[in-house]
């Protein structure tokens, strides 16, 4: 029960305080210079600019979501996103997008 009312309530704060493109780029700067150093808190205290509360317990659980960090069971917050090997993936011939459509 208690799940269903954090989910409202994260919903109500997403319609209330949807951040920008920019304050998301920012947070997760912040994040991979300090990966895996820093609980929430911490981590809030040591953006360049003012972010409400909300908004960036928005913007952390969205890139959790995506797979851009992870949040240990002590709340350390840890950059895991690794776009050198995403681009090598992009890069496989056997892994891009042409190559699947006309296998079918």
């Amino acid at each position: 029960m208690k799940q269903q009312a954090n989910d409202t309530e994260n919903h109500e704060v997403w319609r209330f305080r949807s951040p920008t493109l920019e304050t998301v780029k920012t947070i997760e700067k912040v994040i991979h210079k300090y990966s895996g150093k820093f609980k929430k808190t911490q981590l809030w205290q040591k953006l360049p600019r003012k972010v409400m509360w909300p908004t960036y317990l928005i913007i952390l659980e969205y890139l959790e979501e995506i797979n851009r960090i992870v949040i240990s069971a002590n709340g350390v917050i840890t950059y895991i996103w690794n776009p050198e090997l995403a681009k090598r993936y992009l890069e496989s011939k056997h892994l891009h997008y042409d190559n699947a459509k006309s296998a079918t």
